[in-house]
């Protein structure tokens, strides 16, 4: 081997790790590039994803509006769909209701007669339903029901076609489809949040004046003097939000189903699991702007 080549061998071996180094390097700095691309791909699809929602629920209402105003909204569509709601929501909304009120008794039982103050079980098992208990129980029900009602129904239409036929024809889904779903929604929850106050009290009042011993006129009287009108203002106005939050949701995975049955078990999963996870969210908010406009009442 010549003095030449030997030289040139030790140089190629000494610049062998740089080089694999920096293909190292080109690699992980791709992979990183790679990995953040996809996540702006998710994050640009989600946030198209809520336009499309918040378009439907927009165009939805309006045509409700201007249909109502005109005498043109198929109100028939509505009552059917309404009462469907109530058929497949009202015997759950007891079922949770009862067990909800015994054991908001017996926790505030027991609470309030460790500080001594077992006539204040009426007020804070009350007020505890009304304000947060009762909306979300409607939320659950008319999310997990309705929800998956409607996102079936439409997912259904959708596979077959026949949204497509209907479009067509000249006949706007969101009018004829959405717009009553939406109506009837909003209706049936808070309809199924006063159920749940309704039977969840009964049940506390039960198991407090029974189980507990307190006398049924403190019961009352302390749920008389903490709980007003605005509680239950409230508590309707936000059931009102949640059906009407699930049907848009729902109504949107309906209509954007594909894929064969498949995609109406995917739509009626995803409807389920976003409607409620949209409740969930919007409760906390409207619960911090009450709390900010409406402070809690005291003695």
């Amino acid at each position: 081997m010549t003095p030449g080549t030997a030289e040139e061998t030790l140089r190629s071996n000494l610049t062998q790790p740089r080089t694999n180094g920096t293909d190292a390097e080109k690699t992980v700095r791709s992979a990183s590039e790679a990995s953040g691309r996809a996540v702006l791909f998710w994050i640009a699809g989600n946030a198209r994803t809520l336009g499309r929602v918040v378009r439907l629920g927009a165009r939805a209402s309006a045509l409700m509006a201007v249909d109502l105003a005109r005498a043109r909204f198929p109100m028939r569509e509505a009552l059917v769909q309404g009462w469907f709601f109530v058929s497949v929501s009202a015997v759950p909304a007891v079922l949770i209701a009862l067990p909800l009120g015994v054991v908001i008794a017996v926790q505030v039982g027991s609470m309030t007669e460790n500080v001594g103050a077992s006539s204040m079980a009426g007020a804070v098992g009350g007020m505890g339903v009304m304000q947060q208990i009762a909306p979300l129980a409607a939320a659950l029900l008319v999310g997990g029901a309705g929800g998956s009602a409607i996102a079936s129904d439409l997912a259904s239409r959708t596979i077959r076609e026949e949204i497509d036929a209907l479009r067509t024809m000249g006949i706007d889904p969101h009018r004829r489809l959405v717009a009553p779903r939406i109506l009837a929604m909003s209706f049936v929850a808070p309809m199924l949040a006063v159920l749940v106050i309704l039977m969840s009290i009964m049940a506390s009042f039960a198991v407090a004046s029974i189980g507990q011993g307190v006398a049924p006129g403190s019961y009352w009287l302390s749920f008389g003097s903490f709980a007003s009108v605005t509680d239950l203002i409230v508590c309707l106005g936000k059931a009102a939000v949640f059906g009407y939050l699930v049907a848009v949701i729902a109504s949107h995975r309906g209509l954007e189903a594909k894929g064969g049955p498949k995609g109406v078990a995917d739509s009626v999963n995803a409807a389920v699991v976003l409607g409620i996870l949209a409740c969930m969210v919007t409760n906390l908010v409207i619960t911090q702007i009450v709390l900010m406009f409406v402070p809690m009442r005291f003695l």
